[in-house]
């Protein structure tokens, strides 16, 4: 099972910081998600990064990034997103159902599977709807290690996402909520965080 950490919507000042630091630890795959921000701001980051990030990282917005900096490829967000034209290299896919991920499938590398995992902590019809749903989905062939469970992801739910057969998952909140940026300098328990969710999904 593979782990995508995916960054923060906006960006904060110790944000290069933490994430050389998770590099430096086996960090394999970021994606680098910033809606609605302007380009610069995510050049001043990657210049920021080791050098050996760029092979790991893979952007959802100013896809010219890519090129620019070497990285790993490019996500789309739509499931009916076109491919931009003329663009050649790896590409990922966000779906938000299972009949959505055979047709994403066929020109993405992998796919994540959006919808809100968090359920799968309840005991109730909710929590049981979604693991009946994403269980037939996998004896369905639908789920398999090129699927990525992402929404709501943490770190009590990967055991259940594993047994699903999710080829990875993709944490966000559950990894950045361990760090406030308004007011903390100590880097550790992001850290520590990140070691706990690596050796889950081994």
């Amino acid at each position: 099972m593979k782990l995508i950490i995916i960054t923060r919507p906006t960006f904060f000042v110790e944000e290069d910081k933490i994430l050389s630091i998770l590099f430096d630890e086996g960090l394999d795959n970021l994606h680098l998600k910033k809606p609605d921000t302007l380009p610069l701001y995510s050049e001043r980051l990657l210049s920021l990064l080791p050098e050996h990030s760029a092979r790991h990282t893979t952007v959802h917005d100013h896809y010219y990034l890519k090129n620019e900096y070497g990285l790993a490829g490019i996500h789309l967000d739509d499931e009916h997103a076109p491919i931009p034209e003329g663009y050649r290299g790896k590409v990922s896919r966000t779906c938000t159902s299972t009949a959505a991920i055979k047709d994403a499938r066929k020109s993405a590398e992998y796919v994540f599977l959006q919808t809100d995992y968090s359920l799968l902590r309840r005991s109730d019809r909710y929590g049981e709807e979604l693991v009946n749903t994403l269980r037939t989905a996998r004896k369905q062939g639908i789920i398999d290690k090129k699927v990525y469970a992402c929404g709501g992801i943490s770190l009590e739910i990967i055991p259940t996402l594993k047994s699903i057969g999710f080829g990875g998952i993709v944490v966000g909140e559950d990894l950045w909520n361990k760090f406030d940026i308004h007011g903390e300098q100590d880097f550790k328990p992001i850290l520590e965080h990140f070691k706990k969710l690596n050796k889950a999904i081994k």
